[in-house]
């Protein structure tokens, strides 16, 4: 395995992975150097689901491993929602801040704050072979915005072990419960044990 087609138009997170997976010879590649993801509907009831649907996609056009994740924020005390909805929370092409003004309106009073997110990637190897890793990072919703680092709700949510919010915490230190560093580290043993499999079956 060469090159490692990720579906993904944005550009640190295909060079996070790519130093990841350096030290393997893998080069990581942008979908957008390839095709077009604008067609492909996420529409599975899983997250596993909807990282397959857009692997799958890539597979088909290029015929090079592909890579594709997706991750949800489940909360508790409103039924796991918003899960597989998490990007569209507050509707169609909310900005990111809608979702968080609509999370911490949902949650007024509601003493129960815990939520995780979840990171799924979906791996296809050159092969035409599936596979599935996950990681999760369990933590609670804050009452009040806090922090301006990251992305998404890292601002309102606040990692287990943590007094501070993804949003108020370094990168370094994101890294020691973030459910996508978890998943990156399986990610790199699940490519290890793929090449050595490759290896040993020449």
């Amino acid at each position: 395995m060469k090159d490692l087609i990720v579906a993904s138009h944005n550009r640190g997170k295909i060079e996070e992975i790519g130093e990841m997976l350096g030290h393997l010879g893998i080069k990581v590649i942008g979908v957008s150097d390839y095709i077009s993801m604008d067609e492909v509907e996420e529409n599975a009831p899983t997250l596993e689901g909807n990282a397959k649907i857009k692997a799958e996609f890539i597979y088909e056009k290029v015929k090079k491993a592909t890579l594709a994740d997706d991750t949800g924020l489940f909360v508790r005390a409103l039924n796991n929602e918003p899960g597989v909805r998490t990007a569209r929370y507050a509707g169609k092409n909310p900005t990111e801040r809608d979702n968080r003004v609509k999370m911490l309106k949902e949650m007024e009073g509601k003493e129960d704050r815990f939520a995780f997110f979840e990171t799924v990637l979906y791996l296809i190897d050159e092969n035409g072979k599936g596979y599935s890793v996950s990681g999760i990072c369990e933590g609670d919703i804050s009452t009040e915005e806090m922090g301006t680092k990251g992305f998404g709700y890292d601002s309102i949510f606040i990692p287990k072990g943590e007094q501070k919010t993804f949003g108020q915490l370094s990168m370094e230190e994101k890294n020691k419960y973030s459910h996508r560093a978890k998943v990156l580290n399986k990610l790199n043993e699940l490519l290890v044990r793929i090449l050595d499999e490759d290896r040993n079956s020449k």
